[in-house]
């Protein structure tokens, strides 16, 4: 049965904290006061007292009700007030916000133990309870608003003597909990992967738990914060919520311990029927239209809409969910997922990922037991109606056609096409697939994930492009396993290891795409020198080779939430946390910071690595003739690919089956717009321009330079 529990009315309000959690010489209130410590409160006045109950206000205490100047009684009508409530200044004024115009003052409302702000605007706030309110907040129609002093606010913390089992874990990867991580505010898309990466390491399992408890002081009492200038509006239930300010919450069912980060410029907004429990939303994050999400963390500027379901999961940086559900999963910055019959579980992807309509990506649906996963390089694009069966692992810029995949597959080669070739039941690989068929988009988003990175604080350099360390290195492992196919007339050979299956694996274009990498390996190193000869503004060659620092060999990489960082410089973080060196997330933190200033100059060393490994050739043999070759090719390279960028979306034009739908060319350019009129294909041609003449300024110094 329900247990209903019996108290004297007086008390209402009042022992917000047992007595046995309130430190000596405390009271109840001292958090609150450390909340909020504003200080020119001070007692009604009796003629005040008198006209708020001819206003048709109540309180079990006038005296306990503390106003700050001006006050104006006038505007506090058919309220009921119970415990502490410190009010701000009240004018005659009314606030405006998206057409919702109210009095400033509060009405028609129940008001328990809580704090308002300066010009606050309260109507119908059913049950307001222990909540401090920032100046110029804007509260209508709410039936519930709440804090218990045990609050979390979304963090996987505990209170003083709460026991273990009410933490609040969150289960990405892996639908056993096996990866399990605690959310808490200012989590970083390279935390979660690094504390649910490396679980056979309880040493590190162990620290990054209590880094998550200093986040928080574990004591009970704290008050909920409204932010100023938030608005709040047709909400059903709000508890155990802080929520930063200029936030705009409407019409949510249910939010509950939430963290809700929100500030002037990065405004985040709930909408209509959303229901959110125990979560972080970062910044400038958008939620609209019926979402659900449950232990999850939001990090800034990603949206959930549509109906989206979030379960156990982490969404990075610029992403957005509509329409479908994603469980139990860690999602990198930049992913896009729109579809409402689109499914993700059990999976990481490691960001500028989309998944496609009809994509069916979970453990529990096509494996035989729910502790299978996914794992996904950057770039992952599963086309329309893919199933996978996990476990399954794919390298950078994967794209599968449209099919049931029915055995794991681990795919190792980049920028392949995976077909099931259903008819002839075999598998077919075509690495390179974007390089030859499709380079519009794949340039395309690298371009628009940049630009759409919205972050103001960029703790984590995250990389968009495509040619990068973690891709090079995929690169010269493909075309170490490419090389050892025998091949036919046209090509194409046979291959084993990508497919957990018999069956025949089929590798097209073998020697095109061995070609394709090098060509590619030679482009990124081309690139990385080129950068560095012209920040340093070098006039020689000597000048360029004294700065270069050559390895011992290529440096292995790994992606931590979207930001590339070597693997010795991972296991040195780690080494350093189980240590104490390094003692908190803030901490972690400033690792990332560091390597993201450092990441010009490691990715550098990788590009002179990679020529030296590239030629076979030790530093001493890498030549003024080399490099000039090195520069030539980049060149030929980038203008076939800026060709093929122009082609690949020339087909949209030129095509009959695209051009039919249009009685002539002057309507279609109209409706989907010119193609020499394509921003970005101007922008990439302008852009060549611009990298032949930086080659051929640094190939001219370089060749009146003395050879060392």
């Amino acid at each position: 049965m329900n247990i209903i529990t019996k108290h004297p009315l007086k008390n209402l309000g009042y022992n917000f904290i047992s007595k046995e959690y309130i430190p000596k010489n405390k009271d109840e209130y001292y958090l609150r006061n450390l909340q909020n410590k504003r200080t020119d409160y001070r007692p009604l006045t009796q003629k005040e007292i008198a006209r708020l109950k001819e206003n048709m206000n109540s309180a079990d205490d006038w005296s306990m009700i503390k106003v700050a100047p001006p006050f104006n009684p006038d505007l506090v009508k058919n309220n009921h007030f119970y415990g502490l409530v410190r009010i701000g200044k009240l004018e005659e004024l009314y606030l405006e916000f998206h057409n919702l115009r109210m009095p400033v003052g509060i009405y028609n409302s129940t008001i328990i133990s809580s704090d308002l702000g300066d010009n606050v605007c309260i109507d119908h706030a059913n049950y307001l309870s222990h909540y401090i309110l920032g100046n110029e907040v804007m509260i209508s129609n709410i039936n519930e608003m709440a804090t218990t002093s045990i609050a979390k606010f979304g963090n996987g913390v505990l209170r003083k003597n709460e026991n273990e089992e009410v933490r609040v874990w969150m289960e990405v990867r892996n639908e056993n909990g096996g990866r399990s991580i605690l959310p808490f505010d200012k989590m970083l898309a390279g935390d979660a992967w690094l504390w649910s990466t490396y679980r056979a390491d309880q040493a590190l399992m162990n620290k990054c738990k209590e880094f998550t408890e200093k986040e928080s002081d574990g004591l009970r009492g704290h008050y909920g914060t409204v932010g100023d200038r938030c608005v709040i509006k047709d909400c059903s239930i709000i508890k155990d919520a802080i929520i930063g300010t200029d936030a705009y919450l409407k019409g949510a069912n249910k939010l509950k311990n939430l963290t809700i980060n929100s500030d002037e410029e990065r405004t985040s907004q709930i909408g209509e029927g959303c229901e959110l429990v125990n979560g972080i939303i970062g910044y400038g994050c958008r939620i609209f239209y019926g979402v659900k999400a449950v232990r999850f963390v939001m990090a800034a500027h990603s949206q959930l809409k549509y109906g989206a379901r979030l379960l156990n999961s982490y969404l990075g940086n610029n992403s957005t969910i509509s329409c479908c559900e994603v469980l139990n999963s860690l999602i990198f910055p930049g992913h896009e997922q729109h579809h409402n019959n689109s499914f993700l579980c059990a999976s990481m992807t490691m960001g500028q990922s989309n998944i496609a309509a009809g994509a069916t990506i979970g453990s529990n649906h096509n494996s035989r037991a729910a502790d299978g996963e996914m794992v996904a390089g950057r770039g992952f694009w599963p086309g329309l109606c893919v199933s996978l069966k996990h476990n399954s692992l794919f390298a950078s810029f994967t794209i599968l056609s449209k099919s049931d995949f029915p055995y794991e597959l681990n795919i190792s080669i980049p920028f392949c096409l995976i077909s099931n070739d259903v008819t002839n039941d075999r598998l077919i690989v075509m690495p390179g697939y974007w390089f030859f068929y499709n380079m519009y988009a794949l340039d395309r988003n690298a371009w628009k994930f940049e630009n759409r990175d919205k972050r103001t604080e960029k703790i984590q350099r995250l990389e968009y492009n495509y040619l990068a360390p973690d891709t090079v290195n995929e690169m010269f492992s493909a075309i170490d396993f490419l090389s050892k196919i025998n091949c036919d007339a046209e090509g194409n050979g046979m291959a084993t290891g990508l497919e957990n299956s018999k069956r025949p694996i089929v590798i097209l274009k073998v020697k095109k795409s061995i070609n394709l990498f090098r060509e590619l390996i030679n482009l990124y190193a081309a690139e990385c020198l080129l950068e560095h000869f012209l920040k340093n503004k070098f006039e020689n060659f000597d000048q360029l080779k004294k700065s270069l620092i050559s390895s011992v060999s290529r440096k292995e990489w790994h992606n931590a939430g979207g930001q590339l960082i070597e693997k010795e410089k991972i296991n040195d973080l780690i080494s350093r946390i189980k240590k104490g060196n390094v003692q908190s997330w803030s901490d972690v933190h400033q690792f990332y910071k560091a390597e993201g200033k450092e990441y010009d100059k490691s990715r550098l060393k990788h590009a002179y690595a990679c020529i030296l490994e590239y030629y076979q050739i030790t530093g001493r043999q890498f030549t003024k003739a080399l490099f000039l070759k090195i520069l030539a090719d980049s060149v030929d390279t980038k203008t076939w690919m800026n060709k093929g960028i122009y082609q690949s979306r020339e087909k949209d034009y030129t095509n009959p089956f695209r051009k039919m739908l249009y009685e002539n060319r002057k309507e279609m350019d109209e409706i989907i717009g010119k193609i020499e009129d394509n921003q970005f294909i101007q922008d990439r041609l302008a852009a060549l321009e611009i990298y032949k003449k930086e080659i051929r300024k640094v190939s001219t110094k370089v060749k009146k330079s003395t050879e060392v």
